[in-house]
């Protein structure tokens, strides 16, 4: 009973000779076939396999460990040096633009039509050069009508002045038989009134030949600012009108700009540095400008004028800035 089972077999009715049977070998070894030999086809398609399943686990890993590197904390660049004595120097930058230091712009004080310009663009000029010369006409025809009415208040004068002799002499002789009572003091008050007045017609006239002769002055003066020259030695930096054109004189509107002058030998640097960097910029301090239009070339210069009064942009907004503008001098 431990493990071992037991079975009836039942006799057929008609029994047969009983033969017995061999029981196969319990240890009888089993032959397994071996297997077919893998074709070219199959040997390629199973290469293939393995190359994309490589692949498939190299870009996972890849994932994963790009994946791990990016929530790593980056870690922080620190800049060690010998501790050694120095001077510390404090660097404070800024923008703006290279200019002339003297750039004068040159702008009549006349109306009248260009007829001669003997400049071009480029062309350097010295003091005291030709740039401009307006037609005279109208300002010539002025001065002579000047000239006119100084002489017609002269020949007034002349005139006042005889009246107020006559009337001073006729004033003295009343005066005489007043004082024998031969006239009436009616007749003596009416002397003295018209010497009076011929007096101050007189006066009056000397007043006019002075304002003839400043009127003349006047008309002068404009005749001579048909003619523009040069106030300094420089280069014709900006040139705006040709030769025929109408200018508006600076008198009452803003002016036509003819050109422009400027003496390139003396350049600056005109920069606006932020309120909260100003007070580290001082006069004398050394500088170095970099040009856009020269790469990385340095120029060398020094700060000779810092601005007083900032200049705010944005106001009342989020983005209100003050600058003050530095000027530096190229050295």
């Amino acid at each position: 009973m431990n493990g071992i089972s037991f079975a009836r077999v039942k006799q057929p009715t008609d029994p047969e000779p009983f033969t017995p049977r061999t029981a196969p070998a319990m240890h009888q070894a089993v032959s397994t076939p071996a297997p077919a030999p893998l074709t070219a086809k199959q040997r390629r398609a199973r290469r293939k396999k393995q190359i994309i399943y490589g692949s498939i686990g190299l870009l996972l890993l890849c994932i994963v460990a790009s994946i791990v590197w990016s929530k790593r904390e980056k870690p922080i660049p620190v800049t060690t040096e010998k501790a050694i004595r120095k001077t510390i120097v404090q660097t404070v930058s800024a923008t703006g633009k290279v200019q002339p230091e003297t750039e004068v712009k040159i702008s009549p004080e006349v109306a009248g039509e260009i007829i001669e310009l003997p400049v071009d663009d480029g062309k350097q000029v010295k003091r005291s050069d030709l740039l401009v010369r307006i037609r005279p006409d109208s300002y010539k025809a002025l001065v002579e009508q000047q000239e006119a009415a100084i002489s017609a208040a002269k020949a007034t004068n002349l005139q006042q002045k005889a009246t107020m002799l006559k009337t001073e002499h006729d004033l003295k002789r009343a005066e005489d038989l007043f004082n024998k009572k031969l006239i009436s003091e009616q007749e003596f008050n009416a002397a003295q009134a018209a010497y009076d007045v011929a007096k101050n017609t007189y006066e009056s006239s000397l007043h006019e030949i002075e304002r003839a002769e400043a009127g003349s002055s006047q008309a002068r003066d404009q005749l001579s600012k048909t003619t523009i020259y040069s106030p300094i030695d420089g280069t014709v930096t900006v040139l705006n009108s040709k030769q025929g054109e109408r200018l508006v004189a600076t008198g009452q509107f803003a002016g036509t700009e003819v050109m422009r002058v400027a003496d390139l030998s003396h350049m600056e640097a005109r920069v606006d540095v932020n309120e909260n960097d100003v007070v580290n910029v001082k006069l004398g301090d050394k500088a170095e400008v970099k040009i856009d239009a020269y790469g990385d070339r340095k120029f060398h210069g020094a700060v000779y004028q810092i601005a007083n009064t900032g200049k705010t942009t944005g106001a009342g907004t989020q983005e209100e800035v003050t600058n003050f503008e530095v000027k530096i001098r190229m050295l």
